[in-house]
């Protein structure tokens, strides 16, 4: 079974208390996040990043705070989580050699990373058969990750140490919903 991880939104803006739009206690999962990349890297599984790449002026700004404007500090993801052999992959439509990558990060200016016009031709590359899914935040961006993989037919498994919510009464739901759909729940233990 060829499996590829799905690492979402782990951003400086997000992760660390000085960021932009801090997800209070996303740091504690950091470990976690970094341990799956290095674990992905090291079977020759692909890691997909999700990242936010935000214009001064981006229609999310009238819901959230301005963060991960590109090019600034926030934007960047941890050390951690970065691994040697990237590709990055922009929000626009532009054709992409993805050969060789252990990391392919994709950007992404609106929650949900499958309105990157490439995601669908670099899924349909990888041509895996199961997806590890993990980051922030659980009921908003890593649940319309875990949408547009389960509506594409992939077997997806969260990494329910890996993940960090603001409001877990909607995770809960959240994770509720993803299990009756077919996900699965897992642990980084029982992964590496």
């Amino acid at each position: 079974m060829k499996t590829a991880y799905f690492d979402i939104d782990t951003q400086l803006d997000f992760m660390v208390p000085s960021g932009a739009l801090y997800v209070p206690g996303a740091e504690r999962v950091l470990p976690a996040i970094g341990r799956l990349n290095q674990h992905a890297a090291a079977t020759g599984a692909v890691v997909i990043s999700s990242t936010d790449a935000h214009r001064e002026n981006d229609e999310e700004f009238h819901h959230w705070p301005p963060h991960c404007i590109i090019g600034t500090l926030g934007q960047r993801k941890p050390q951690s989580t970065l691994l040697d052999r990237q590709v990055v992959v922009p929000w626009r439509e532009h054709l992409i050699d993805i050969t060789g990558a252990q990391q392919i990060v994709v950007q992404k200016r609106v929650l949900d990373v499958f309105r990157n016009p490439n995601l669908a031709g670099i899924l349909d590359l990888l041509a895996a058969d199961r997806y590890v899914l993990y980051g922030v935040v659980t009921e908003i961006c890593v649940s319309c990750a875990a949408d547009g993989l389960l509506n594409a037919g992939k077997r997806v498994e969260l990494v329910t140490d890996a993940v960090m919510a603001l409001n877990v009464a909607e995770a809960d739901t959240v994770i509720s919903s993803f299990t009756a759909r077919g996900g699965v729940l897992t642990t980084v233990a029982s992964l590496s």
